[in-house]
């Protein structure tokens, strides 16, 4: 398998969908969906007629008819449903799962793969959240269906799926520990998948897919590469300056004037410690303009991974009028995101872009209405008398309160698992005409998206953005001396 110069980062709910994937794999690169919520996704878009029958058309290649069959009898609206109807509530994601959410998620992850696969011999990885634990086995099993050439996983410390996507490939259960908030020290709390008990009997061997964490740090590369459940095959070395979550700053949280985590020179990766390590790494956050790939090869990298840049690309899943509205942000000078240390219930720092009709203002987010329907960022908890519960620092104030949680946890928590897929044209519609409003989130370069449009051009497309990262980048100098060079980080 070749080892990609350019990996496209897996973005939101569905903004790194099946087609801006393949269209990067096709220019020769690591394509790369989002396998959060694609459970959602699907759900929705068949829905909404499922518009050129490409889901369709993937769930007709599903090796299990009946279970394709089941989801389109469950979820297709032929023509779609009508703009002022709700979209179908789902099964939130439980430590019991249920049967049908669980065959859903591996059907989704499924056709995501399968349809950005399609027609070409090039690249595709999934990338989910750690944080995000329990459809992590049945999304990896359905991608894996699909033949994903790359996972990559970070927002924590996944050292359990190298192993899980061991087992996996030769058709045997996994398990995944999971994190319980007030546990007892000898408790242990598990998510399982059966590939036989799933498949009726008779599990398929699949190919492993590389396996990628990303990190923030040396000391998480080293305990990834030196302690996992199996072998790791690579990492993601990203900075702040990325979209999405970030690591939060080592040491006592500051903030700046704008209300925003300071990082410092702690939060510097060492370079040096993850060369010695002897796998290949990309450089992340704010390399996704031209010189940037030359920079991080002269590091010893691979190559870089780029998100912010394919985000606003017309092969993107984001809503068009928002990435038009971004982009002439950008054109303005105004494309200026927000690192918010409270948006996200996951507790990590989350970028956000400021447009106006989104959740990232001030009164929008106060006239919502708190609700948790999809919950895939609730946190488990232990419960007085030992079973396991659910809570969101976003959801209502009260639930939280009442299941133990402290109020002051829920100042400034957006509601993210709505947010998202609003972003990408799947707002869900409460009381007939009320629709959950975009979350934009972008690194620091939204403010150079702009920089992307030929003369003459509102758009422009993930070869653009290729064209542009190759541009000084394809033959790196001499490589530095080994410790000469310590990551810096760019300027926004």
């Amino acid at each position: 398998m070749l080892q990609p110069t350019i990996i496209q980062g897996g973005m939101g709910v569905a903004v790194s969908g099946w087609a801006l994937a393949r269209a990067v794999a096709q220019l020769g690169h690591l394509g790369v969906v989002s396998g959060t919520a694609l459970a959602v996704t699907l759900a929705r878009r068949l829905q909404l007629g499922d518009p050129g029958g490409h889901l369709r058309r993937a769930l007709d290649h599903f090796p299990y008819p009946e279970m394709a069959a089941r989801v389109l009898a469950a979820h297709f609206m032929a023509g779609g449903k009508a703009a002022t109807s709700a979209f179908k509530a789902l099964p939130m994601p439980a430590l019991q799962a249920d049967a049908g959410l669980v065959e859903l998620t591996v059907v989704a992850n499924f056709a995501e793969v399968f349809l950005a696969k399609a027609g070409h011999d090039g690249l595709v990885g999934l990338n989910l959240l750690e944080k995000i634990q329990l459809p992590t086995l049945p999304s990896l099993f359905g991608a894996m269906l699909a033949g994903v050439d790359y996972v990559l996983m970070g927002a924590g410390i996944p050292r359990a799926i190298p192993g899980v996507l061991d087992r996996l490939a030769q058709g045997e259960p996994a398990d995944l520990k999971l994190e319980v908030e007030g546990a007892a020290a000898d408790e242990t709390h598990l998510t399982s998948f059966d590939p036989r008990a799933f498949a009726g009997g008779q599990a398929p061997t699949l190919r492993r897919p590389r396996f990628l964490g990303i990190v923030a740090s040396a000391t998480l590369a080293i305990t990834l590469a030196k302690k996992s459940s199996g072998r790791v095959d690579g990492f993601v070395v990203e900075g702040e300056t990325a979209g999405g979550h970030n690591a939060p700053p080592r040491g006592p949280l500051q903030l700046n004037a704008r209300g925003e985590p300071v990082y410092g020179p702690r939060d510097v990766p060492d370079l040096e410690k993850i060369r010695a390590l002897g796998l290949p790494f990309w450089l992340a956050g704010s390399y996704g303009r031209p010189g940037r790939l030359h920079d991080a090869l002269r590091l010893g990298a691979a190559g870089v991974q780029v998100g912010t840049a394919f985000a606003f690309c017309e092969e993107s899943g984001i809503d068009p009028d928002l990435k038009r509205q971004a982009i002439e942000l950008s054109r303005a000078g105004a494309a200026r995101v927000f690192t918010d240390p409270l948006a996200s219930p996951t507790g990590f720092p989350f970028k956000v872009l400021p447009m106006e009709g989104t959740l990232s203002q001030a009164d929008a987010y106060q006239a919502r209405t708190r609700i948790c329907d999809l919950g895939y960022l609730r946190h488990l908890y232990r419960k007085a008398d030992g079973t396991v519960g659910y809570r969101c620092p976003a959801e209502p104030v009260a639930n939280y309160v009442a299941k133990g949680g402290a109020e002051a946890d829920t100042v400034g928590r957006k509601c993210i698992c709505n947010g998202l897929p609003a972003t990408v044209g799947l707002a869900q519609v409460r009381g007939g005409h009320d629709r959950e409003l975009a979350l934009l989130t972008a690194g620091d370069d939204a403010s150079r998206i702009a920089g992307f449009l030929q003369p003459g051009a509102t758009s422009y497309t993930a070869a653009d953005v290729v064209r542009a990262l190759l541009d000084q980048g394809q033959v790196p100098p001499a490589p530095v001396e080994p410790g000469a060079v310590a990551l810096t980080p760019a300027a926004s």
